[in-house]
């Protein structure tokens, strides 16, 4: 069954399905405009979300083929996968933060085996097990490389400006940028009274910044040839706290539902993080690696229970927490540690 919601001024939101995902599904967001209907996001490249998202846009009196433009929040294939198929059916636009943009581009036009090569660099110097990296060893002897998801999305045509208003007739949509995420995530905020008179300046198309229950990953997204360290934990929370002196009415996120109150949902994000943070610095009165560290932490299950794939993206989030720490002056790498072992200060 197809699921929009209206949510009135020339706004909708469509359940698009992300397969085998706990997550359920990616709001897609419908914008009207003087120019045509503008998307918010695409959902996941797969037949099943493709029919969705087309079911959706019908139901909201909207042929593929009339999609003006497309802005992407972030690079996610959760988001930008369709891309690529809006585009063809309908000639739109893209839209991306030059920072994600980057991403895909390095991602689309690396060599076979590059990405299984780096992840394998980056979880050995994370010390991770021998158990664990067997897979990955093996898949690169074999040739027989995992297909990283994204490949079929689309190369932005324009690139979003932060701060600026987004070329968009008889709509006030300007772009906030959000790093943290990913690099170039942006939030957009409809500049125009709410249509329910919603006490406030406005909503928020809030990607995954800001969520109203999850708390979203952040992790690295480096390019193997940049050797700068990045803060991406630093750069959330510096992003939330831009958030919330927008001072929005109502917050559209891309999952689960929308919900007021933003600057009350930014809190318990920092006091979560804060919390986190003081902890890790307690697990670190003994010297651990990434992996060690990301082991002992707490997740929403135990870490026997959390797939494979999502051991990858934990150890990535207690690195960007360990260059926090390291950041603050609260946590130093062990001189000639071997992986690198960190301790509280």
């Amino acid at each position: 069954m197809t699921q929009v919601t209206e949510h009135g001024g020339g706004v909708w939101s469509i359940k698009v399905p992300i397969p085998k995902n706990p997550l359920g599904n990616t709001l897609v967001h419908l914008l009207d405009t003087d120019r045509g209907p503008v998307l918010i996001d695409t959902g996941w490249d797969d037949p099943d979300s493709w029919d969705m998202l087309v079911a959706g846009l019908d139901a909201c009196g909207v042929a593929i083929g009339d999609v003006h433009g497309v802005v992407i929040t972030h690079h996610h294939p959760d988001h930008h996968g369709l891309s690529g198929q809006v585009r063809e059916a309908s000639g739109a636009w893209l839209a991306m933060h030059p920072a994600d943009t980057h991403v895909v581009r390095r991602t689309q036009e690396q060599r076979p085996g590059e990405w299984v090569d780096y992840i394998t660099a980056k979880l050995t110097a994370a010390g991770a097990s021998e158990e664990h990296l067997a897979p990955l060893i093996a898949a690169r002897d074999s040739g027989r490389m995992r297909t990283v998801p994204g490949l079929n999305s689309a190369l932005p045509d324009r690139e979003i400006t932060p701060g600026e208003l987004l070329d968009l007739a008889g709509r006030k949509l300007r772009a906030i940028w959000t790093p943290g995420h990913t690099p170039g995530h942006v939030c957009l905020h409809l500049e125009e009274e709410h249509p329910a008179n919603k006490p406030g300046h406005g909503r928020l198309f809030s990607g995954d910044h800001l969520l109203p229950e999850i708390t979203p990953h952040i992790g690295l997204y480096e390019d193997p040839d940049d050797a700068t360290v990045t803060d991406p934990l630093g750069d959330y929370l510096a992003s939330l706290e831009r958030i919330a002196r927008l001072g929005v009415a109502e917050v559209l996120p891309a999952h689960q539902y929308a919900f007021t109150d933003a600057a009350g949902r930014v809190q318990e994000l920092l006091d979560h993080h804060e919390e986190r943070l003081r902890d890790l610095r307690t697990l670190l009165a003994t010297p651990l690696t990434p992996w060690q560290l990301a082991v002992q932490m707490e997740w929403n299950r135990p870490w026997d229970e959390i797939p494979y794939g999502s051991r990858n993206i934990a150890v990535s989030e207690a690195e960007a927490h360990l260059r926090r720490l390291v950041k603050l002056g609260h946590a130093e790498a062990v001189p000639g540690s071997d992986p690198v072992t960190y301790c509280a200060v």
